[in-house]
C-alpha cells in the first residue's frame, strides 16, 4: 500500500494576485505551502499571513528562469515540510507591445520566466513525485495562450508552450501516478494585469460574455479542485476560469 505523505506545496510567484490566492487556499485546504517570490519580503508577508490562519507557510526569494534558485527553492521546501506533492507553476509577468516593437530581450524574458520557468520547476520537483508514486502538478496559463492577444505575441505564445508542456508531460507521468493539469484564466483583477493599459482592459472587459474580470479566489478554487482527489479523472486538461472568454 502506497504511503501517505503529508500535503506539500510549491507556490512559485505567490507574493500577490493569483499566486497569493493559490497559497492562501491551498494552506486552508491542509497543505504546509513553500510561497516563493521574486522579492522576499513579499513571500514572507503571504506566508504570515497564512501562518497567522494558523497554516503552515516558508517564504522563500528566488527566480524560476535560473537553475540555481529553482534548485534552491525546491529544497527549502523539502527541508521545510519534506517531500513536494503539489507544484503550482504560477510565476509570471507582463509585458505589452505590438509585434514590429517586440524586442528580443523582451521576447526572451518572457519565454524565460513562463516556459524554462515551468520546465525548470518541474524538472526539480518530479524525480521525487515518481519515486512516491503520486503527485500532482498545476501550470497557470492564459486564455491567451488558446486564442491569442493583440500586442501580447510573446505572452501568447509562452502560456500557449505551457500548455503544450502540460500535455506532453501528463502523457508520460500520469500512469506513474502523477497528475499534469493546467488552468488557463481569462483577465483576473491582479497587479500584473493592471499593468495592461486601461484601454486594452476596458476592449477586453466588453469582449467578455459574463461582463466582468475574475477574481484571484476563483482561479484558486479551480488550482484547488485540481489539486484534489477529485480531479481523479484530470489528465493534461486545462479548465478555463476565463469570463467566458474562451469556451470549449
Amino acid at each position: 500500500m502506497m504511503a501517505e505523505l503529508q500535503k506539500s506545496a510549491i507556490v512559485t510567484g505567490a507574493g500577490s494576485g493569483i499566486g497569493r490566492a493559490i497559497a492562501i487556499r491551498l494552506a486552508a485546504d491542509g497543505y504546509a505551502v513553500l510561497v516563493n517570490d521574486l522579492k522576499q519580503e513579499r513571500a514572507e508577508a503571504v506566508a504570515d499571513e497564512i501562518r497567522a490562519a494558523s497554516g503552515r507557510a516558508k517564504g522563500f526569494a528566488g527566480d524560476v528562469s535560473s537553475e540555481a534558485d529553482v534548485t534552491a527553492i525546491h529544497q527549502a521546501a523539502v527541508a521545510a515540510f519534506g517531500p513536494v506533492t503539489l507544484l503550482v507553476n504560477n510565476a509570471g509577468i507582463a509585458h505589452q507591445a505590438f509585434f514590429e516593437d517586440l524586442s528580443v530581450k523582451h521576447f526572451d524574458r518572457m519565454f524565460a520566466v513562463h516556459v524554462r520557468g515551468t520546465f525548470l520547476m518541474m524538472q526539480a520537483v518530479l524525480p521525487s513525485m515518481l519515486s512516491a508514486g503520486q503527485g500532482v502538478i498545476v501550470n497557470v496559463a492564459s486564455q491567451l495562450g488558446q486564442i491569442g492577444g493583440v500586442q501580447l505575441v510573446h505572452y501568447s505564445g509562452a502560456k500557449a508552450a505551457i500548455i503544450g508542456m502540460t500535455k506532453a508531460l501528463a502523457r508520460e507521468v500520469s500512469a506513474r501516478g502523477v497528475r499534469v493539469n493546467a488552468v488557463a484564466p481569462g483577465p483576473i483583477n491582479t497587479p500584473l494585469v493592471m499593468e495592461l493599459s486601461e484601454d486594452w482592459r476596458a476592449a477586453k472587459r466588453a469582449e467578455l460574455p459574463l461582463g466582468r474580470f475574475g477574481e484571484p479566489e476563483e482561479v484558486a478554487a479551480t488550482v484547488s479542485f485540481l489539486a484534489s482527489d477529485e480531479a481523479a479523472l484530470f489528465v493534461g486538461q486545462t479548465l478555463g476560469p476565463n469570463s467566458g472568454d474562451v469556451m470549449l
